[in-house]
C-alpha cells in the first residue's frame, strides 16, 4: 500500500461519525421511537464509500477483515484494517478511472470469496456501478448478463480451479462485446516470477494498484444518496436473469437500520460465511459490519461450502472469540451436526439466518447446543438485502422474521385468484402477500418491462412472499405464493406440511410442493432427506404428519426419500426441481396403470423423464402399437401439465 495522507485532510468525503445502534429493539414500540427522528438526521453518509471513511477515521488499525487461507483457525490468515480496506478502495476506484470508467459504467465481478472482492463492490462502485456475478451461472446465463450491462470491465481470480474463474472470464471476453479490461486478481501465494504473460487489455490488479494514489478520488466525483450503486442479478436459477438497480442511499438505508435493529456493535466479531455476489452477504452481513467497526472473519474462498470450515466451526468462534454468526438453514443444519467439543463459544451471542425457511426442529436444536436462539431476518435482492429482521433483544417462534424496519411501510394483502395482490388488506392474522414501500427498495430492474412487474400500481413492491401479523407485529412467514399447493381451490401452506414432517428426530430436511392431479390439480406431497445415519419408512412419515396436520386435506398424500435436496448456489431448497421430482413421479404411476389395462409388459413400457426446462418428456418403445401410445397419451393429458411431448425411440427402450 502507498503511503496514505489521512483521509480527513481532504474536503471528501466528509467526516461523520461511524453507525452505532441507539437503543436495543424488544418491541414494535421501539421500532416507533426509532422512527421519531427523522431519517436525515440519523444517516449523514451518502454512500457506501463515505460509511467505509468514516469507519477509517474512527477505527483506523483495527481489523476490518481477517481472511483465513485454509479452514484451520490456528492457520495462516491475511487482515485488513479499516485503513487498508478504505486505502485499497479508493486505489481500486482510481484504477477504474484510469481506465476510463465513469460513473455510469460498469464493472462485472467473477470471482470466489476474497478480499479482493471488497474492491470490486466498493470501489467500483466510487468509481461506477458494481456488477457482482454468481460464478456458478451457465455462461449463456453470464454472457446475457455483461451484455444486458453493458461491462465495461472484469475483475475476475487468476486461476482455473474450482469454478474455472480464468477460463471463464477469458471466454466471457469473447462474448461479450463491451468488456473493454479483464483485471486478474492473483491467488494468494502465487509466485510473481511465474505469473502468466498477459494479452492485451487483460492486466494484473497489483500492477495497476501501484500506480494509483490511496488517499482520494482521482476523478473528484461526489456520489450522492440516488447515484446507482450496483446491479445485483435475481431470478438467475429459472429463465432470464434480472438485474436490480441499487442506489448508494438504499444501500445505506440497509446498514443503518440493520445496525439499530440488531444491535451491530464495534466490539462484535462476525463470521461472514455467504457468497459475496449475494446480497446477504454483501448488504446484509458485509457492509453494515464495515460500518459499525466490526471485525468480520471470511472462511476461506470456499466459505461454509469447505468441509474443513465446517468441521473447524465451533473452534473458528473459539479462536476469533466470534459474537455474531449465522448462516442459510442448511449451513446450520450441518454445524449442528459437528460436536462442539472442548471448544469455548461463550463469546456468542447472536445468531442469524435468512434466505430460506428455517425448520422448527434446527431452530431447537440450535438452542439445545449453543443456549441461544436463531434470529430470522426477511430480505431480499429488490430491497438492498433486508426487509423484516428479528432483534437481538427478541425472539419468536421459526417462521417469525420480525419487525418491519424503521422508516420502512408495509401491507398484507388478499390475492385474486391468478395469484397477484388486490388492493384489499387482510386482518390481523390473516395470510396474504406482503407488499412494501421503504428507502431500500430498489430502483428497478435494468429492464423496464421486468420492473412493471415488480410493483402495484400505486407503487408497492409485490415481494410474493406469504405471511401475517402477529400479536406483537412480527412477520410470520410462510412462504412463497409461487410456493402454495392448491387442491381443488383449498391453498395448503408448505410450511405447516415441512414442520410437520420436519419434527421427526430423523428428518433432516422437509420440503412440500404440489404434484399435479387430474381431479384437483395438485396434491401435497413431501420430499425428505434423512440425518445422516438415520432410517424411516415413508410410510411411517404420512403417520406421524398426519398426526400434526390438522386438515386431512393438507395431509400429505405421498412422502418421497431422496439422498440430499436439490439447493440453489446460496443454500435453498430448489422447489422447481422437486416439483419437476412430483410430476415424474405421477407421470410413471399413470403409465405403469395404463400399461398393466394394456397387457403391456415392463421391459416394453415407455420411460418417462420430466424435468424443470423440458417439462414431461415420455420415450415411447419402437415396437408399441398405436393404441398404446394413444391410451398412454390420453391418460397423460389429463394432468395440468403445460408442457408434455411423447416421443418414439429408433430402438426398444432406447432414451
Amino acid at each position: 500500500m502507498t503511503a496514505s495522507t489521512p483521509a480527513a485532510a481532504h474536503d471528501y468525503p466528509p467526516v461523520h461519525p461511524p453507525l452505532r445502534a441507539t437503543r436495543v429493539v424488544r418491541t414494535m414500540d421501539d421500532i416507533r421511537e426509532l422512527e421519531k427522528t427523522p431519517l436525515d438526521q440519523v444517516m449523514k453518509a451518502q454512500s457506501s464509500y463515505e460509511l467505509l471513511h468514516n469507519s477509517r477515521v474512527a477505527f483506523g488499525d483495527k481489523p476490518a477483515l481477517t481472511f483465513m487461507l485454509t479452514g484451520d483457525p490456528t492457520g495462516p490468515s491475511i487482515v485488513w484494517t479499516y485503513a487498508d480496506l478504505f486505502a485499497k478502495v479508493t486505489q481500486y476506484a482510481n484504477v477504474l478511472h484510469a481506465l476510463g470508467m465513469s460513473k455510469d459504467d460498469v464493472q462485472a465481478v467473477l470471482l470466489p470469496s476474497c478480499l479482493e472482492y471488497q474492491l470490486g463492490l466498493w470501489g467500483a462502485s466510487a468509481a461506477g456501478i458494481a456488477q457482482p456475478l454468481n460464478p456458478l451461472l451457465t455462461e449463456d446465463k453470464l454472457v446475457s448478463l455483461l451484455n444486458a450491462s453493458g461491462a465495461k470491465v472484469l475483475l475476475t481470480w487468476g486461476d482455473a480451479a474450482e469454478a474455472d474463474y480464468w477460463n471463464k472470464a477469458m471466454r466471457l471476453r469473447e462474448q461479450a462485446p463491451s468488456l473493454q479490461h479483464v483485471i486478474r486478481v492473483a491467488p494468494y501465494g502465487e509466485d510473481p516470477a511465474a505469473r502468466p504473460a498477459l494479452p492485451a487489455g487483460v492486466h494484473h490488479l497489483d500492477v495497476l494498484m501501484a500506480a494509483q494514489p490511496d488517499d482520494r478520488l482521482v476523478s473528484g466525483r461526489r456520489i450522492q444518496s440516488g447515484d446507482i450503486a450496483s446491479y445485483f442479478h435475481t431470478g438467475g436459477t429459472t429463465g432470464a436473469p434480472k438485474l436490480a438497480r441499487h442506489t448508494h442511499g438504499g444501500q445505506v438505508y440497509t446498514c443503518w437500520a440493520s445496525v439499530q435493529v440488531r444491535n451491530v456493535l464495534p466490539e462484535d466479531v462476525s463470521i461472514n460465511g455467504s457468497p459475496q455476489f449475494h446480497v446477504a452477504g454483501t448488504l446484509a452481513g458485509g457492509l453494515p459490519s464495515f460500518a459499525v467497526g466490526v471485525h468480520s472473519v471470511v472462511p476461506t474462498t470456499q466459505l461454509f461450502r469447505n468441509p474443513e470450515v465446517i468441521r473447524n466451526y465451533w473452534k473458528i468462534i473459539e479462536h476469533f472469540k466470534v459474537t455474531n454468526t449465522g448462516g442459510v438453514p442448511t449451513v446450520l443444519a450441518a454445524v449442528t451436526q459437528v460436536p462442539i467439543g472442548d471448544a469455548d463459544i461463550s463469546s456468542l451471542r447472536y445468531c442469524g439466518t435468512g434466505a430460506a425457511m428455517l425448520p422448527p426442529e434446527l431452530a431447537a436444536r440450535w438452542e439445545r447446543l449453543t443456549g441461544h436462539k436463531i434470529h430470522e431476518t426477511l430480505g431480499m435482492t429488490e430491497t438492498s438485502g433486508v426487509s423484516t429482521t428479528t432483534p437481538l433483544g427478541a425472539s419468536g417462534p421459526a417462521g417469525s422474521v420480525g419487525f418491519r424496519l424503521p422508516h420502512m411501510q408495509m401491507r398484507i394483502v388478499r390475492m385474486d385468484e391468478h395469484g397477484q395482490p388486490t388492493d384489499e388488506d387482510v386482518a390481523p392474522g390473516e395470510p396474504g402477500i406482503v407488499l412494501y414501500k421503504a428507502p431500500n427498495v430498489f430502483a428497478g430492474y435494468l429492464n423496464p418491462k421486468d420492473t412493471e412487474k415488480a410493483f402495484t400500481a400505486d407503487g408497492w413492491l409485490i415481494t410474493g412472499d406469504m405471511g401475517f401479523l402477529d400479536e406483537q407485529e412480527r412477520l410470520q412467514l410462510s412462504g412463497r405464493s409461487k410456493d402454495l399447493i392448491i387442491r381443488s381451490g383449498h391453498n395448503i401452506d408448505p410450511k405447516v406440511l415441512e414442520d410437520a414432517v420436519g419434527a421427526h428426530p430423523a428428518v433432516q430436511f422437509a420440503a412440500a410442493v404440489g404434484a399435479p392431479d387430474a381431479y384437483a390439480g395438485e396434491l401435497p406431497v413431501v420430499f425428505v432427506a434423512l440425518r445422516p445415519g438415520e432410517q424411516v419408512t415413508p410410510e411411517a412419515l404420512m403417520a406421524f404428519a398426519a398426526e400434526r396436520v390438522d386438515e386431512p386435506p393438507a395431509r400429505p398424500k405421498r412422502v418421497y426419500l431422496i439422498d440430499a435436496m436439490p439447493m440453489t448456489n446460496v443454500g435453498k431448497i430448489y422447489k422447481p426441481e422437486l416439483r419437476a421430482l412430483a410430476a415424474q413421479a405421477v407421470a410413471e404411476q399413470i403409465v405403469a396403470q395404463v400399461s398393466e389395462a394394456q397387457g403391456v409388459a415392463e421391459a416394453d413400457r415407455p420411460q418417462v423423464r420430466c424435468t424443470e426446462a423440458e417439462g414431461l418428456l415420455v420415450h415411447m418403445p419402437a415396437q408399441a402399437s398405436a393404441a398404446y401410445e394413444e391410451a398412454v397419451r390420453a391418460a397423460l393429458a389429463e394432468l395440468p401439465l403445460k408442457n408434455q411431448k411423447i416421443v418414439r425411440s429408433r430402438v426398444a427402450g432406447v432414451n
